[in-house]
């Protein structure tokens, strides 16, 4: 599935970019279709998912994160496994496309007390070896 866009959010209007920055934000956070063994929070039982997965180049590709998943988890070490596992599951798609060699996410807890925060880095290597780095500081944080 091809994801080129050239518009980024900047203070919550469009800026142009080179469509690196507006991919990586639609990417981690439109929500993905929940797999059929995925826990839906709050027992809804709705999947969500988006319109543009109808599009897709190959049948069966998904856009978006399952971060949404994670909303009521616990902070605990599985909680932050699944994010870096959703950011690198969202973001994959860069490498399998060309669009990069390679995805490189790392998470940690940055603060534990009162509220619970997850923080992400993700590395995205361009073709020509350059280095695009994204720091989310509240990627997932306690309710």
């Amino acid at each position: 599935m091809e994801h080129g866009t050239d518009y980024a959010i900047n203070a919550l209007l469009l800026q142009e970019d080179d469509g690196l920055d507006t991919s990586v934000i639609l990417s981690l956070f439109t929500d993905r279709r929940a797999e059929d063994d995925d826990v839906i929070p709050g027992g809804s039982g709705d999947k969500r998912g988006t319109w543009v997965d109808s599009f897709a180049d190959v049948e069966g590709d998904k856009f978006g994160s399952r971060l949404w998943l994670l909303e009521s988890a616990k902070l605990i070490p599985d909680t932050v496994n699944k994010v870096r596992e959703y950011c690198a599951e969202a973001l994959g798609w860069m490498v399998k496309d060309g669009v990069a060699k390679a995805v490189n996410v790392t998470t940690q807890i940055i603060r534990h007390h009162p509220l619970g925060i997850i923080a992400a880095q993700i590395d995205i290597v361009k073709p020509d070896g350059s280095t695009t780095r994204y720091k989310f500081d509240k990627l997932w944080s306690a309710v």
